[in-house]
């Protein structure tokens, strides 16, 4: 095979976080490499996830900022809102943010080409636009994932996806949202605040399965102080369209509700369909993952993959994080193993979720003893404005050790607050050392180095007082 001469040393397919490091940094190496994407450069995050979705977050929180501008002497205006405004900053910045992406490419020796790539063989690539044949000594997948469908409800058809909720051509005056991830729980907040009566159906107990209970439920009723109906152990049967064009979404618990559009929120599935994997080896699993080993190596050789396409941890961080590990793997002779360990993560609901490391859940079953430390307040800027919302920190620590092993937050500004926290728990920090940190007064982050006696403790499990 090292005697073979191929057009590019590294070819990768899919334009978004991960295959646009990769694709830079192994450049910057000194090697060939092209990379195709289909639609836009940026991927999910960029031109359809995380960013846009912050910046209509942003949008959103102006109702309660000119309410709680009373409580501080403001007297605020009338104001209104225009929508079609709204979505065409968003795409002006997007643009932005893409033209940026394209040129950081071009600017390591990244060839570029806008075509869908499908895999031909272990180190063949065809450009479908063009029909031209591509060989490459290293093949990188990174095509990313996609909203997941309904296709066993009736009238599906006439739901939008967060894909579409980015592109609406008038804010609905109402909407119906099913999920009860990060996805759905941040529409839900955005489109309450932005006036649109709201609707978030879950077919579980509790919304946000997987975060720590404490945050779940908080935010639950903090989400129905808003106007959020949130209605879990249910889920959709059916939604018809209206004469009128509007629609009922019907329940499986025989609610009825009507709506000027209907989101699924849903999940993601991987974008391998059509891809050719079968062409080069490349396995699959029950949900269309490509299956990986710790090196992000294919079962073909040659073939690697990263990001959501993989379906290991759906973050853009972790896509990168592992594109890099990708690179020192396969282009350094350093065989590094992406570190899922303690990953920091935000959820931009309304208050927001920053949090890191392991739930009390999970500590409770996984440790002997564990000291729950957990602070409940009203943030200052609330104190003057009359607002009815209140924070919440809470620390989760291995008493055997003293390690703090997690950390929770739902208030404002959590999302920030979880990057720091982050760093914190990654270093095995304890909690003797979280004490001896001076405060900084007054923020609210001041509570997580002072709260110095456990509220109550898990032996084997079992809560216990103090």
């Amino acid at each position: 095979m090292a005697d073979i001469q191929f057009d590019y040393d590294l070819f990768v397919i899919g334009g978004g976080s991960g295959g646009v490091r990769a694709a830079r940094r192994a450049a910057l190496l000194g090697k060939r490499v092209a990379i195709a994407e289909e639609f836009r450069y940026g991927g999910t995050c960029v031109i359809r996830g995380c960013v846009p979705k912050k910046l209509f977050v942003y949008a959103s929180q102006f109702p309660e900022a000119f309410e709680d501008a009373a409580g501080f002497g403001w007297s605020v205006g009338p104001s209104s809102f225009d929508w079609p405004t709204l979505i065409a900053n968003k795409d002006r910045e997007i643009d932005r943010l893409e033209r940026i992406y394209a040129t950081n490419l071009e600017k390591a020796g990244v060839e570029i080409l806008r075509s869908r790539a499908t895999i031909e063989g272990p180190n063949e690539i065809r450009l479908v636009a063009t029909d031209k044949r591509i060989t490459a000594g290293t093949i990188l997948i990174a095509t990313g994932g996609r909203p997941n469908p309904f296709p066993g409800l009736p009238g599906a058809e006439h739901c939008i996806s967060s894909n579409e909720a980015f592109h609406l051509k008038r804010l609905p005056g109402s909407i119906v949202i099913l999920g009860g991830g990060y996805i759905a729980v941040e529409f839900a907040n955005i489109f309450v605040n932005l006036g649109v009566r709201t609707t978030l159906i879950y077919r579980g107990k509790e919304i946000l399965q997987g975060f720590d209970d404490d945050l779940r439920h908080e935010l639950h009723q903090a989400m129905v102080k808003k106007g959020v109906r949130i209605d879990c152990e249910d889920t959709l049967v059916e939604v018809r369209q209206k004469a009128d064009g509007r629609f009922e979404a019907h329940t499986q618990k025989g609610h009825v509700h009507d709506a000027d559009e209907v989101m699924l929120a849903i999940g993601r599935k991987p974008n391998t369909e059509d891809l050719g994997c079968e062409n080069a080896g490349v396995e699959l699993d029950e949900k269309g993952a490509v299956k990986v080993d710790r090196y992000s190596r294919t079962t073909a050789p040659n073939v690697y993959a990263v990001g959501d396409v993989t379906n290991r941890v759906q973050l853009t961080p972790v896509a990168i994080h592992e594109a890099m590990c990708f690179i020192e793997t396969a282009f350094k002779n350093k065989p590094t193993v992406p570190d899922y360990d303690t990953i920091p993560t935000a959820v931009f609901s309304q208050p927001e979720i920053g949090t890191v490391g392991l739930t009390e859940a999970q500590a409770a079953a996984s440790l002997d003893s564990v000291e729950i430390y957990r602070a409940k307040f009203k943030p200052m800027r609330n104190t003057m404005s009359g607002r009815d919302e209140t924070m919440l920190v809470k620390l989760v620590v291995d008493a055997g050790t003293r390690k703090v092993v997690g950390a929770h937050i739902l208030g404002p500004d959590a999302g920030e607050m979880s990057q720091l926290l982050g760093i914190a728990v990654k270093a095995g920090l304890t909690k003797d050392q979280f004490d001896a940190t001076m405060a900084v007064h007054p923020t609210a982050a001041e509570e997580l180095v002072t709260m110095y006696e456990p509220t109550y403790r898990l032996e084997k499990g079992e809560r216990v007082a103090a």
